[in-house]
């Protein structure tokens, strides 16, 4: 047994669940490991890896790394108890993490570092209402949500050679929409006008659009 792992395994009726403990390694913004346990943080998501948001100002922000350091202030120096509530499908625990200062997630989403991961839970919702309507951490720039930013990248692999996302000109300046997001479908490219199509996310906005807020 790891030193620092300890698994409790709590049956109550046929559900089997098992309780994480130990100092945490932050590997993105809604994912630690305890020891060999790669745990997917329940009920959150947070910007991706390399995902970019745009600044007030119009600067780029790398707003996964932010979101990572916040987790990781969150977590450096403390042990965590993880009760694990279901596996993805990329083998990785799912749970519900806290420290001594509470839930995690419920902490990285009220403070403005992640979503509410409504396709799983509803249970930080309210949180993240408040965090949006106060503009705070990344919620005060051009934040995209992160299942948009992954189902551009899904469609762009599923397609090579061709750049799924749409850079739209309009009167509300250069708007980029990615595949899922309210209004993909309904935009149309007009190479004529300067519009035009881009492969990633970071490739938008490097060109000067900003990311549709839906």
């Amino acid at each position: 047994m790891h030193r620092f792992l300890i698994i409790c395994l709590l049956i109550s009726g046929s559900a089997l669940q098992a309780e994480i403990r130990g100092p945490a390694r932050v590997v993105d913004g809604d994912t630690l490991q305890i020891a060999d346990v790669t745990i997917r943080m329940h009920g959150i998501d947070a910007p991706e890896s390399a995902q970019l948001c745009l600044t007030p100002h119009g600067d780029t922000l790398a707003c996964g790394d932010v979101a990572s350091a916040a987790l990781r202030a969150m977590t450096d120096g403390h042990d965590l108890a993880c009760t694990a509530v279901d596996v993805d499908r990329y083998g990785r625990t799912v749970a519900q993490c806290r420290t001594v200062d509470g839930d995690l997630g419920r902490r990285m989403v009220a403070a403005g570092y992640a979503l509410a991961y409504r396709r799983y839970s509803t249970a930080y919702v309210g949180e993240e209402d408040r965090a949006r309507a106060s503009r705070a951490g990344l919620w005060a720039t051009e934040m995209q949500d992160p299942a948009a930013v992954r189902a551009a990248g899904a469609a762009t692999d599923a397609t090579p050679g061709s750049c799924a996302i749409k850079g739209n000109i309009s009167g509300n300046g250069r708007i980029y929409h990615s595949p899922g997001q309210a209004f993909y479908d309904d935009t149309q490219i007009d190479v004529d006008r300067g519009e035009r199509w881009f492969c990633s996310p970071q490739e938008a906005v490097a060109a000067g659009w900003r990311p549709a807020r839906r």
